[in-house]
């Protein structure tokens, strides 16, 4: 009974000493000397990047959807379009960590050390924007087109009675609907691009998934960060699909009404 009883205190006693100690290492890595602040500054420049890159990947997109879709009767179209496509190919068939390491080293490098909304010292942020948007701008491109072909060829047609040019019918007209039906996929862009932000450290832009290494390096703790971060990006990527189911219902209740 008495070796029973000290093998359960034994057990217990163990299990007390984990816990603690991951609230030991939970301590040392987000609460000693305002160590949360890093994750904050890390949270902070990801969403940055994340939101003015699916922004300028919308523009770029819209853009790109325009002029392929748009009649190839003239000759300067008909160029646009042809770069358009190359544009959209090399994008989606290389990988975004080349195009960052690309423009981070080589084409945008001069941009490296701007200020970006009134945030000095930003690392590169603006780089990371810019290459992120080019990347997500061909994936936008492929979404809206999706989008465009599945509103009814009529409306075109509906437009053009009306008077109105090619442009005009595809912006007020086709536009819109197509905007509806590709939100939802807009979305799923937006939050893959959240995630492929994380990339963003390997040039040293100061992201969230950077940031373990400077905590890393003052706490000589591995995991713990590396969890952290895996729980805020979880933490926003589940935010996130809450408000697209919210407003993928919104949007089905329109439909039937």
């Amino acid at each position: 009974m008495n070796r029973l009883l000290t093998s359960d205190i034994g057990f217990f006693a163990s299990i007390g000493n984990f816990f603690a100690g991951i609230y030991a290492d939970f301590y040392d890595c987000f609460i000693n000397a305002d160590s949360y602040k890093m994750y904050l500054i890390g949270l902070r420049n990801t969403l940055i990047i994340a939101i003015g890159a699916c922004l300028l990947g919308l523009i770029i997109g819209v853009v790109v959807t325009a002029v392929r879709i748009a009649p190839q009767k003239n000759p300067v179209i008909r160029t646009l379009s042809a770069i358009a496509r190359l544009y959209v190919t090399v994008i989606r068939g290389t990988p975004v960590v080349l195009q960052l390491f690309i423009c981070y080293f080589v084409v945008l490098r001069s941009m490296k050390s701007a200020s970006f909304f009134g945030i000095e010292k930003t690392n590169g942020i603006p780089v990371a924007i810019l290459t992120f948007g080019i990347n997500s701008g061909a994936y936008m491109a492929e979404i809206l087109r999706g989008g465009i072909q599945s509103v009814d060829y009529g409306q075109t047609e509906a437009g053009r009675a009306l008077g109105l040019g090619w442009t005009k019918t595809f912006f007020k007209i086709v536009l819109p609907q197509a905007m509806k039906s590709a939100v939802p996929t807009m979305f799923n862009e937006f939050i893959t691009m959240i995630k492929e932000t994380s990339v963003a450290g390997y040039v040293g832009i100061l992201d969230l998934t950077k940031i373990q290494s400077y905590v890393t390096t003052q706490t000589m703790k591995l995991y713990m960060p590396l969890i952290l971060i895996a729980l805020i990006y979880l933490i926003i990527v589940l935010g996130l699909q809450q408000i697209q189911k919210y407003i993928e219902r919104r949007l089905a209740k329109s439909d039937r009404r």
